[in-house]
C-alpha cells in the first residue's frame, strides 16, 4: 500500500510521535495551521469517514478518548478537532485523520 499514513504507523518514514497505543499515533503536523497541530490517526487503514460503521466506529470513538487525554496532558485551554471527508472537502491523505489543534481563537468562516 502506497499510503504515507500507514508507512508513519509501520515506522518506515519516522516522526516524533505525541502519542501512540495499540490502536491509533499522534504526531505534529509538518504543516501546523495553529500553535499546536497534531494529526491522531488510526493504525487501521480506513480511507475516510465515509467508511465508519459499526465494524469500526468503536475506533474512531478512541480516537476522540485520546484527543481529550492529550488536551488533558498538555493542559490546552479548548481545542478544535477537524477530518476532512473527500476531495472536495480537502481530504489529501486517504487514511482517516484527525487534527487537534489549539493554541489560538478559531473562528468560523462565512458561506
Amino acid at each position: 500500500m502506497d499510503c504515507i499514513f500507514c508507512k508513519i504507523i509501520s515506522g518506515e518514514i519516522p516522526t516524533t510521535k505525541v502519542y501512540e497505543d495499540d490502536k491509533v499515533i499522534a504526531f505534529n503536523d509538518i504543516e501546523p495551521q495553529a500553535p499546536v497541530h497534531i494529526l491522531i490517526i488510526p493504525k487501521e487503514h480506513i480511507k475516510s469517514a465515509a467508511e465508519i460503521d459499526g465494524s469500526n466506529s468503536s475506533l474512531i470513538a478512541h480516537v476522540f478518548e485520546v484527543a481529550a487525554k492529550i488536551a488533558k496532558d498538555m493542559s490546552l485551554d479548548g481545542f478544535r478537532i477537524v477530518n476532512n471527508c473527500g476531495d472536495s472537502a480537502g481530504q489529501t491523505v486517504k487514511h482517516i485523520h484527525f487534527h487537534l489543534m489549539s493554541g489560538r481563537d478559531f473562528g468560523w468562516p462565512a458561506g
